[in-house]
């Protein structure tokens, strides 16, 4: 038991280590703070100008975090793009294998620093809903229930766009095919009402922004939990078994 604590302990410094080495590079990549503006502006356009919250006078921010899936489909693979695919473009990507880590560490490693950004991120956002508070009740139970589901939606998201990275050559070719996969997992639900309702039952399943909706509504669901943390443990398992394809072949 002392043995395996030690391992795991180990492990999770190596973990550590790489995650604080690829933070600090993302920190001062361009890419990072132009996602974040991108990501701010784009939700508030359409929560106070394309929703008009103003408007309708409400309490219910379902409009504010409806925008979140497509905002994630924009924003993720700004953050995800150069996780791999610059590492094989510039050739580091063997020598990456060569150090004493194994294939899930620096997978685990790669999701926390492209995962930590986004969820700085998602929490500055609070501020939209916080500047609100005074103009109304806001239920907070819902509130908290909403951020729980957009976490764990940008969990999902994050590690699909370091899977498209670890399939791509380029970061041109990584951020065009994340946004064409992640998209197609995003919204294939949307394909529902017109497909017979065996094909719309699958397509929703399988739909990250349909497992969404229910957090939107501020309903935690037990399945939509489970859906996202194994779709996120899912893509990283994929992930690490392109790079034991690549270190053996």
């Amino acid at each position: 038991m002392r043995g395996l604590l030690a391992a795991l302990s180990s492990s999770f410094n190596r973990i550590g280590a790489l995650g604080r080495k690829e933070l600090g590079s993302l920190i001062f990549s361009p890419a990072l703070y132009g996602a974040s503006v991108f990501f701010f502006l784009f939700l508030g356009i359409h929560f106070f100008y394309l929703q008009r919250f103003f408007a309708f006078n409400s309490t219910s921010l379902r409009p504010f975090f409806s925008a979140f899936p497509l905002a994630l489909t924009l924003v993720v693979p700004l953050l995800t793009m150069k996780s791999w695919a610059e590492e094989a473009k510039l050739g580091s990507l063997e020598l990456l294998l060569t150090l004493p880590l194994e294939e899930w560490e620096l997978v685990l490693g790669k999701f926390i620093s492209s995962f930590l950004p986004l969820l700085g991120m998602l929490l500055l956002t609070a501020s939209f809903p916080l500047s609100l508070l005074p103009l109304g009740q806001f239920d907070g139970g819902i509130i908290l229930a909403e951020y729980s589901g957009t976490i764990l939606l940008g969990a999902s998201a994050t590690a699909l766009g370091l899977l498209m990275s670890s399939l791509s050559k380029s970061q041109a070719s990584a951020f065009l095919g994340t946004i064409v996969v992640l998209g197609a997992a995003m919204h294939m639900h949307l394909l529902s009402p017109a497909l017979p309702p065996f094909l719309a039952s699958f397509f929703s399943f399988f739909s990250l922004a349909f497992h969404f909706e229910n957090f939107s509504r501020g309903i935690l669901d037990s399945r939509d939990l489970a859906f996202f943390l194994l779709s996120t443990c899912l893509f990283l398992y994929l992930n690490t078994q392109v790079l034991m394809f690549r270190r053996y072949r």
